[in-house]
């Protein structure tokens, strides 16, 4: 793209295709609200429910001001309350609502669509078996994908050796299935979904920020490495965020 369709991108075209007909209009099958579970997959995860007893840090301005990219991991591992408590936040189900039509979860989304996938590649939670797995919101689940060799290599390699996302405790990895949003907005859902995965992102740094655990965001990654570690067609779905979260250094007192 040029920098002028670049800058396009950005605008709303909203008003210019008031008299298209989406797939919604046209009643057409609204899309799953979850990527189905593969024929043969692993049992399923149970995560425990989500512990507000884990906050160390209640004071919200306390949170704004001190939230900030954290790059540095200790060797520890998160537990799975805390990785519980991280997927709820980002994009555990609150409430599913018009016959599933949609969702009510934690962030903003437009048109209630979620067009996103929460993947981990995780190194070290406890009482995990390290590799990928895909959470199903719907039932505050993990699915255990695959064990995966050199996995802090292979992220370090597929962000462009940025090592530091490989030797986090895990990494939060989003996908997504386009025609979630396309299915009611058409062409001009894709620029609402970028919005809406920062939205995500956000909540994964103020929710970290108040467990007393680091991410950074990550924007810059190799999209068919990503896509490759995933499985994914890089069609249908795709790699657009992901951000590496840990136990951090404890600052000198």
């Amino acid at each position: 793209m040029s920098t002028e369709k670049n800058r396009e991108f950005m605008k709303s075209n909203f008003a210019e295709s008031v008299h298209q007909r989406s797939d919604q209009t046209k009643g057409l099958p609204f899309p799953p609200l979850q990527k189905e579970i593969p024929a043969g997959a692993s049992l399923s995860v149970n995560l425990p429910d989500p512990d507000p007893g884990l906050i160390i840090k209640s004071d919200f301005f306390q949170l704004i001001q001190e939230r900030e990219s954290r790059r540095q991991y200790t060797p520890e591992s998160i537990s799975m309350t805390e990785l519980s408590f991280l997927l709820y936040t980002t994009q555990g189900v609150k409430e599913v609502v018009g016959e599933g039509y949609a969702t009510r979860r934690p962030v903003p989304s437009a048109g209630a669509r979620h067009p996103f996938e929460t993947y981990l590649a995780l190194n070290r939670v406890e009482d995990l078996t390290p590799g990928i797995y895909r959470y199903l919101p719907l039932n505050h689940q993990l699915l255990f994908l695959e064990e995966t060799d050199q996995l802090p290599d292979l992220l370090a390699t597929a962000n462009l050796g940025q090592r530091f996302v490989g030797q986090a405790a895990g990494v939060f990895i989003w996908s997504c299935i386009p025609y979630r949003a396309e299915w009611r907005y058409m062409d001009h859902g894709h620029k609402n979904m970028l919005l809406d995965a920062g939205h995500i992102c956000q909540n994964l740094y103020l929710a970290a920020e108040a467990l007393g655990l680091g991410t950074c965001a990550i924007g810059a990654y190799d999209q068919a490495a990503m896509d490759a570690l995933l499985e994914l067609d890089g069609v249908d779905e795709y790699v657009v965020y992901l951000a590496p979260v840990g136990k951090i250094p404890q600052e000198p007192v």
